[in-house]
């Protein structure tokens, strides 16, 4: 390991000043292409600047690029990557940051050398201590109810106490403030605030009721 490039401590600075804008961050599986820059808009407007675009579906790329242009002042993420193929094609969309549900060493050694930051996934101590080889010190934990929830990762500021991280998978208003008030918690990724019945039917008032309800009650 000793030979591989670590990544810049530039990189935690970037990831900490996108995780300080809010402390939800939507995760957003777009079906379609034209919901897009409306549920994007009722997010932002609601108070939660921070967007994670999951790469589950056909149009996700076409939609962060909508997304990209449409909201300027929001910070767009790519998620669910799983291959350096696809970090390099978030790269070209001008995204802010990758999301990964897990990381692989090829994912990490792409990380090193990109302009855009990446979140990898972790759900035990190895697998962190794997990112932390490479210079890695922010993480995803997932899936966070389903790998221990809020205890785990409090147990995991033991060892590696300078870990900072977003849980995601299985996170609702209900135990979102058990993670949010551990120390090594940045902030948490949900879906509540975009139910399905809300986003096929168009309704973006409710979902930026939704929004703005989250952003004021966690902070």
């Amino acid at each position: 390991m000793s030979n591989e490039k670590q990544l810049p401590s530039t990189r935690t600075t970037e990831l900490d000043s996108i995780c300080q804008k809010a402390s939800v961050i939507p995760v957003l599986t777009i079906e379609r292409l034209e919901d897009a820059v409306p549920l994007g808009r009722a997010l932002v407007e609601g108070g939660l600047p921070v967007l994670e675009i999951t790469l589950r579906t056909d149009c996700a790329l076409d939609a962060i690029a909508r997304m990209r242009k449409a909201l300027p002042g929001a910070s767009i993420g790519a998620g669910t990557v799983l291959t350096p193929a696809q970090y390099r094609r978030a790269e070209q969309l001008g995204v802010d940051f990758v999301v990964t549900p897990g990381a692989t060493d090829a994912l990490y050694r792409h990380g090193v050398s990109s302009p855009v930051p990446m979140l990898p996934g972790v759900a035990t101590i190895s697998e962190l201590m794997n990112g932390w080889q490479y210079g890695y010190r922010r993480f995803k934990f997932f899936p966070a109810e389903s790998s221990g929830g809020a205890a785990a990762i409090k147990a995991f500021g033991g060892p590696i106490p300078e870990a900072r991280f977003c849980p995601t998978g299985g996170v609702t208003p209900e135990n979102a403030e058990e993670y949010l008030k551990l120390a090594n918690v940045m902030c948490v990724g949900g879906s509540w605030v975009t139910p399905r019945e809300l986003v096929e039917a168009g309704d973006w008032a409710g979902i930026e009721a939704l929004a703005r309800e989250a952003a004021e009650r966690f902070g």
